[in-house]
């Protein structure tokens, strides 16, 4: 027996084996049901959703002997026939290859007569757009009334380029690009059936290739299967396509939060050592950029997400505005790699560029004035001190009055803040997102009290708490328990006084241009106006 590719082989048959467009095949089930059948229908999207099959299993379902749950049987004469080519009441065109009018009249001239052998005569029109203006012409006569026993099913991947007068007389369903997830689900389904041994990282690269579109991706399934000898594993299936696995990107987009230069730049070495495609990966960066993007303003959609975890722990690392920029330089370096002198060093400079402009880090900013701290703390270990828990109001917080513990603490400064002590650890990425969003409760002998702000409670994790722990430990100098609680914090944590002294730092530039006098004298005499969102701070980088 030959063999059959997947796609022609699995194709579905009926509306139950729709993927993906429940709209439509409900829609059509509802219509057979209280028979309110149109007279012509337009199916729209774009390549390998379903236009085609949908149109076929609904030739066949208007046509069926004997429909089990308005689907078409399978198994009747007309079901049988039609699922083999040779049902005479199907009359299927290409309108890329019969463009002109002549194939049109010709075609239209049987319509008049009554079916063969099944209720109603169909044609079934496949990318009905590229018919010339004269065949719509000759269409739409019929199209407006045709015979009773006649009806119209219409396919295409350009509705734009369809007259107005025709797209008015058909009823018109859009068909949706399916999503990876339903696209790799199909894939583990059909490879079950065929007993073929998968690995479901590997489906998710096929089904994230076809870019929204089944046959592609079964197409791709195939040739992995070929290619993998009956296998179909994640190594061979990024040699197939030339990309990498999805751990590699995530490494790297973590060096890139850090603006580690030296990391990003060693995870890049190690990607082309497996010769990849490096436009693919940029296209999988946009795809990780784009989803932190949605998560940040609206997190319940990492909920849904098949990397819901990956994504809650990258979202924090970076801020709305270097989630913009960076995919944005990602975008707009699509169009450069090309012109590079090889991909690896273009993509380089892709992510370079990005470390070179990306905002000022809060962190960094904080390093720069640690040295300073860390001097004074140094300057302070000649006598114990006492350390004062916070005290909190009880309007808000409605606790009990704080207590003293008088506790000798050597080598800290009594004067410096939470702010301060920060600023001094050691810690990178989401453990110091983790503590900019703590106010310190308290200090004792065993344990260092943290309160984290509720609206952040999404960044704690039993890593960073480790981590932050540890960081702690070093700078106390002895085994201090991190004990943290989210409530209601009662004072700015070093998150929203870092954020405050940037608004301060913008307010200060603005005042500065506007009372300079050089900037004055160009108001008054040239008519000079300074453009809104063009003042930034100098950074200083003494």
């Amino acid at each position: 027996m030959n063999h059959q590719v997947l796609a022609r082989k699995w194709r579905p048959h009926n509306f139950t084996e729709i993927v993906g467009q429940e709209h439509v095949s409900q829609s059509l089930i509802n219509a057979l049901r209280h028979n309110r059948l149109h007279h012509a229908y337009l199916f729209t999207g774009t390549r390998g959703v379903g236009k085609t099959t949908i149109a076929r299993i609904l030739a066949k379902a208007i046509n069926c002997e004997n429909l089990q749950d308005y689907n078409p049987c399978g198994v009747c004469a007309v079901c049988t026939a039609l699922d083999e080519g040779r049902f005479l009441d199907l009359i299927e065109v290409d309108a890329a290859s019969r463009t002109k009018v002549e194939d049109t009249r010709d075609l239209l001239d049987n319509a008049q007569y009554a079916p063969n052998s099944g209720k109603y005569k169909v044609y079934l029109i496949d990318e009905v757009h590229m018919l010339s203006g004269h065949s719509f012409n000759a269409l739409l006569k019929t199209l407006e009334e045709p015979p009773e026993h006649v009806k119209f099913l219409l396919a295409t991947t350009d509705p734009q380029k369809i007259p107005a007068t025709v797209l008015s007389r058909c009823l018109q369903f859009n068909l949706k690009r399916l999503s990876i997830s339903q696209i790799s689900e199909q894939m583990a389904y059909i490879l079950n059936a065929e007993k073929i041994e998968f690995e479901v990282s590997a489906l998710r690269l096929l089904a994230r290739a076809a870019d929204g579109s089944m046959r592609d991706g079964l197409s791709l399934l195939d040739q992995a299967i070929v290619y993998g000898n009956d296998v179909v594993h994640t190594a061979t299936v990024s040699h197939m396509l030339g990309t990498i696995a999805q751990q590699p990107v995530e490494d790297l987009l973590r060096s890139l939060a850090e603006n580690n230069a030296a990391s990003v730049l060693h995870k890049v070495k190690e990607m082309a050592e497996l010769t990849p495609d490096f436009a693919s990966i940029l296209q999988q960066m946009l795809y990780f950029l784009h989803r932190l993007a949605l998560v940040q303003q609206v997190p319940a959609i990492a909920e849904a997400d098949d990397d819901a975890d990956i994504l809650r722990e990258l979202s924090p690392l970076f801020s709305a505005e270097k989630l913009q920029l960076y995919y944005q330089i990602a975008l707009m370096g699509q169009k450069d790699l090309s012109l590079s002198p090889d991909p690896k060093s273009g993509f380089e400079m892709i992510l370079l560029r990005m470390l070179a402009f990306s905002p000022q880090k809060t962190s960094a900013n904080v390093q720069k004035i640690a040295p300073t701290i860390a001097q004074k703390s140094r300057s302070a270990m000649v006598s114990p001190t006492e350390v004062r828990a916070m005290p909190t109001d009880s309007k808000i917080a409605n606790k009990e009055a704080p207590v003293t513990a008088n506790v000798r603490l050597t080598e800290v400064d009594e004067e410096l803040s939470w702010h301060e002590i920060v600023a001094t650890m050691s810690i990178v990425g989401l453990t110091r997102e983790l503590a900019n969003n703590c106010i310190l409760e308290g200090v004792d002998e065993q344990q260092c009290r943290l309160i984290l702000d509720p609206k952040q409670a999404q960044i704690r994790s039993p890593r960073s708490e480790e981590k932050l722990q540890a960081a702690v430990q070093a700078y106390y100098k002895r085994p201090l328990k991190l004990v943290i609680k989210t409530e209601a914090v009662v004072a700015d944590t070093p998150a929203v006084q870092i954020q405050k002294d940037k608004i301060n730092r913008q307010q200060d530039a603005v005042d500065a241009i506007d009372n300079d006098e050089n900037i004055q004298a160009l108001k008054a005499n040239f008519d000079a106006r300074i453009i809104p969102g063009s003042i930034e701070p100098v950074q200083n980088n003494d």
